[in-house]
């Protein structure tokens, strides 16, 4: 396809690409310098559908935490590592390598917030404590975070665990915890096995009580808090040490069309439209072919991308990946 422009009494055709179509990632690896794009996504997926998987909603910012007054630190910016995996630095908490799936909803402000909840009660038990927080529970249950599986804002969903508490639950299907995720994961990519996406994806009704009844935890007493929650200031090196010293944070950007292209590297837009707003795991950082990244968890499943992880440019809150990050202590 080609779009037709008129300036200044000139007349110029510019390619104009379908998102998922094979111009399309031929263009973005001829654009990109520092990663590879690929098929992750089928090339007949729905566009719509895909905007609806970006959850941060556009006022998220107003509901932006307070940011965390810096004290003191057990280490200096100058002692943290070049390279650091909180996979590696915490073998003995396993959540930190899972990848989730929120399946056709746009619920990622909620998963970017249980996982990294999830990686901290364990760090902070020394590996004693494996506790799966429930997106199903944050999801329908938290009215103040924003829209459900319309959109929501990080900062609330730190301030509800905080506030109400959140009960465990694993993905759909599970027999993990006291609610599971009730929206059927479905396969937005290449060769995969799950049922195709069918564009849903309204929010379940919240349930004050455990779904899973195989798990013989009271539903009150199951809930897990947090002590307190904040947001980190716009800066790498207070990111880094945050997730040097207490765990992954939840971190929020700009989806643009050529990242969901993304196989591996160090991804940077090159080409394509804004989507929205989504949010993801932040648990680490490093440097490849001279090129600073962040270490993401996606919650696409583990069929995109690098297995559902990938790497963005660090150091200039590139498409904003900076400046919207959210964590806290688990009580």
């Amino acid at each position: 396809m080609k779009l037709l422009i008129v300036f200044a009494g000139l007349i110029a055709f510019v390619a104009c690409h379908h998102p998922l179509s094979d111009e399309f990632i031929h263009e973005i690896n001829e654009k990109a310098t520092t990663w590879k794009a690929g098929r992750n996504f089928h090339q007949d997926f729905d566009v719509s559908d895909l905007k609806r998987m970006m959850g941060v909603h556009p006022d998220a910012k107003d509901f932006r935490l307070p940011e965390l007054v810096m004290g003191e630190r057990s280490a200096s910016f100058d002692d943290l590592p070049e390279n650091f995996d909180s996979r590696e630095n915490w073998p003995n908490c396993p959540t930190i390598g899972e990848i989730r799936d929120q399946g056709s909803c746009g619920s990622c402000w909620a998963f970017g917030a249980v996982e990294a909840m999830s990686d901290r009660v364990c760090i902070h038990s020394n590996g004693t404590v494996n506790f799966h927080f429930s997106s199903e529970h944050l999801v329908t249950c938290c009215h103040t975070c924003g829209f459900g599986c319309n959109g929501g804002f990080p900062g609330s969903a730190w301030s509800y665990w905080v506030r109400k508490g959140i009960v465990s639950g694993g993905p759909y299907n599970s027999s993990i915890g006291c609610q599971p995720y009730q929206i059927k994961p479905c396969e937005h990519h290449v060769n995969g096995t799950r049922l195709p996406c069918s564009g849903e994806g309204s929010t379940p009704k919240c349930q004050n009580k455990c779904t899973n009844a195989l798990y013989k935890v009271d539903f009150k007493a199951d809930k897990h808090f947090g002590q307190k929650s904040y947001s980190i200031k716009r800066d790498e090196n207070h990111i880094k040490q945050e997730i040097f010293e207490n765990g992954p944070v939840e971190g929020a950007f700009t989806v643009y069309e050529d990242f969901v292209q993304y196989k591996s590297g160090v991804y940077q837009h090159v080409t394509g439209k804004a989507l929205g707003g989504h949010a993801i795991r932040i648990l680490g950082w490093g440097v490849e072919n001279g090129n600073k990244y962040w270490l993401v968890a996606n919650s696409w499943n583990s069929d995109w991308g690098d297995n559902g992880f990938f790497k963005i440019l660090r150091g200039s809150d590139h498409v904003g990946i900076e400046s919207q990050i959210s964590a806290g202590i688990p009580r």
